[in-house]
């Protein structure tokens, strides 16, 4: 990371920045959107259940892995002040918590899963696809966790190119063990959708130990030293980190989760009706990649600018970063609308899923247009480290107006399961409008302190 003095500059930086990071988060997602889409190959059932276990597991670990983000506001504000010699203790630190809270994951994982899916009262075969899919899926969570944590820091170093290289290297992986056990090719068992998981698990392991080696060995990471000291376990850095990570985590799972929460309600719906639902949501989070590429790599250079006290550089790089996300998205949202059948033959051969999912995408593309919004700028609040006034306005934007509004239109309005799609469309609005306030606020208050030293 460097100082940077024009708007040319600081727009060349970002996309040096940024670039990687949204081909990692479109790798990354990539590896859900084949057990999803390789699982659709198999039957409409591997499809709903691969898709709702999908659905159940992104926002417990978006949300948990939100708190192990803190990693990179914690490493870019000590880069920045130059306090390089405390990096190693506070990346460690992240390991040692990240173990903690996938084992956590884990236990309770196993005690509330058969309750959630009994609740949804699914079709006995989806049921049990969903459930072993997430089994599989298990057995890579603590290498996941620790991986987030070595990303956290390489990202924070504003190396996005080697993250972007080892989920390049993770991709085929994926894919490779998808084929096999999804549909048993040679001598391996044929598991349908389940195997998605297991697969899935595989890879999970794979980018960790390569990110491991890759900063033991590697230089710029080599010098900071991370694995040759042992450390003891430090409550003080755990309370730190968490004080900046546990509000972005809930803000993260806030959000998430209120699409497994529609995925609940909506298990009233028919198998055809969840099944193209979870098509249309799961492509629209897959570009929903390309706000959360923008908000972390806003997260990286507006902490490096405020941890050396550049206000004004900070406050341009924010309108930047959303300035690319709206553009982006305005691209998008085209692509949707012109390509949507298109789309929605990724995911299935089936003449019903085929045409619902169609109509679904429709509601996807205003998905875009405030994602492109509030994505950014609540990376550009983290790396203010103002992060929970975030948290109450991600809770009342999406649980107090979102889910209610879209139960009401679902269940008392002729809409049906596009009344939750609405639902949540003026969540995201309300969420895009409440952070821009809040990003305005801060900043103004940052100008006004700078102004007073």
């Amino acid at each position: 990371m460097e100082q940077t003095f024009s708007l040319k500059h600081k727009g060349s930086l970002f996309l040096k920045i940024l670039v990687p990071i949204l081909i990692t988060q479109l790798g990354l997602f990539a590896m859900n959107f084949f057990d999803v889409t390789m699982s659709g190959r198999a039957s409409a059932k591997d499809l709903a259940g691969v898709a709702i276990g999908s659905s159940l597991w992104v926002p417990v670990f978006t949300g948990l892995s939100g708190i192990l983000l803190a990693i990179t506001p914690i490493v870019a504000h000590l880069i920045g002040a130059k306090k390089t010699k405390d990096v190693p203790h506070s990346v460690v630190q992240g390991i040692y918590l990240s173990i903690v809270i996938a084992i956590i994951v884990v236990i309770v994982g196993a005690i509330v899963l058969n309750p959630i899916l009994e609740f949804m009262k699914l079709d006995p075969e989806v049921h049990h696809i969903a459930k072993h899919y997430l089994i599989g899926l298990s057995f890579g969570i603590i290498p996941l966790f620790v991986y987030n944590v070595l990303r956290a820091f390489m990202d924070a170093l504003a190396q996005t190119r080697v993250t972007m290289i080892i989920t390049l290297i993770a991709l085929p992986i994926n894919a490779l063990f998808n084929y096999l056990l999804i549909f048993g090719k040679l001598g391996f068992p044929k598991l349908g959708g389940i195997g998605a998981g297991y697969a899935t698990a595989i890879t999970y392991w794979c980018i960790t130990a390569i990110s491991i080696f890759i900063i033991y060995k590697i230089t710029p990471f080599s010098k900071y030293r991370i694995f040759s000291t042992f450390q003891r376990l430090s409550i003080t850095k755990w309370k730190e980190i968490l004080k900046i990570g546990v509000p972005i985590g809930f803000s993260i799972f806030f959000e998430t989760s209120i699409f497994a929460a529609v995925t609940l309600f909506m298990s009233t719906f028919n198998t055809i009706t969840i099944a193209s639902h979870q098509a249309a949501l799961n492509f629209a989070s897959f570009l929903y990649m390309i706000p959360l590429a923008v908000s972390m790599a806003l997260t990286i250079v507006v902490g490096y600018e405020v941890g050396s006290k550049r206000y004004q550089d900070a406050k341009v790089y924010s309108y930047l970063g959303i300035a690319v996300a709206v553009i982006v998205s305005v691209i998008s949202s085209a692509f949707i609308f012109f390509f949507r059948e298109q789309v929605a033959a990724l995911y299935t051969t089936d003449v019903d899923v085929l045409k619902l999912t169609q109509h679904f995408l429709i509601y996807a593309i205003f998905f875009q247009l405030s994602d492109a919004i509030q994505a950014p700028i609540q990376g550009a609040l983290r790396g203010y480290k103002d992060v929970n006034v975030t948290l109450i306005m991600s809770f009342i934007s999406y649980w107090i107006i979102g889910l209610p509004l879209g139960y009401i239109l679902a269940t008392y309005s002729t809409l049906g399961a596009f009344g939750y799609w609405i639902g949540l469309i003026a969540g995201l609005a309300a969420g895009a409008l409440c952070l821009s306030i809040r990003l305005f606020i801060l900043q103004k208050k940052h100008a006004q302190s700078n102004a007073t030293t």
